[in-house]
């Protein structure tokens, strides 16, 4: 029986599970999002919490337990102590948000969308609509416009509605 045993395995060696764990806390404290398997964002959301709860402590002995934690990647850590953990130092736990993508396509794992609550702003840029090249005048449109005169060009006729075919 598994009772009390809070452990995911994710069919991996102790090692290789902690390595995976600490390179994807890694991840999200530099892309402040990650795009992973459910069962991998469950695992790393206890680690990541934890991580950012020692960033808000500004300790040396807290910098020194991420540096160990997170493979001693010092760049994640400086950026975790400075940026990350600054934005939650209100919140009292509750980092992270786990948001469920539906399956892959490949072999329909069930994915899944982890982040920082108090992520960054970030910016949606929503493309304008291209400008369309604009038309060449007809002849017949660009010779009256050109000389000036008074005259409108003349207006097209509407199409007639054909008739259904069904009749």
């Amino acid at each position: 029986m598994r009772h009390q045993r809070k452990t995911v395995k994710l069919q991996r060696s102790q090692s290789h599970r902690d390595a995976l764990l600490a390179n994807q806390v890694v991840s999200l404290i530099h892309h402040n999002r990650i795009k992973t398997t459910l069962a991998k964002a469950k695992a790393v959301r206890p680690l990541a919490e934890k991580m950012l709860t020692l960033g808000k402590k500004k300790t040396l002995h807290a910098r020194r337990l991420a540096l160990s934690a997170l493979r001693h990647n010092e760049e994640a850590v400086k950026r975790l102590f400075e940026e990350v953990a600054p934005r939650s130092a209100t919140r009292n736990g509750g980092y992270t948000r786990i948001i469920k993508l539906g399956q892959r396509k490949s072999d329909s794992a069930p994915m899944a969308l982890i982040e920082w609550v108090d992520g960054p702003a970030v910016e949606v840029a929503t493309p304008e609509p291209a400008a369309k090249p604009e038309k060449k005048a007809k002849k017949a449109d660009a010779a009256p416009a050109a000389e000036g005169s008074s005259e409108a060009a003349p207006e097209k006729k509407p199409r007639a509605k054909k008739k259904a075919a069904a009749e």
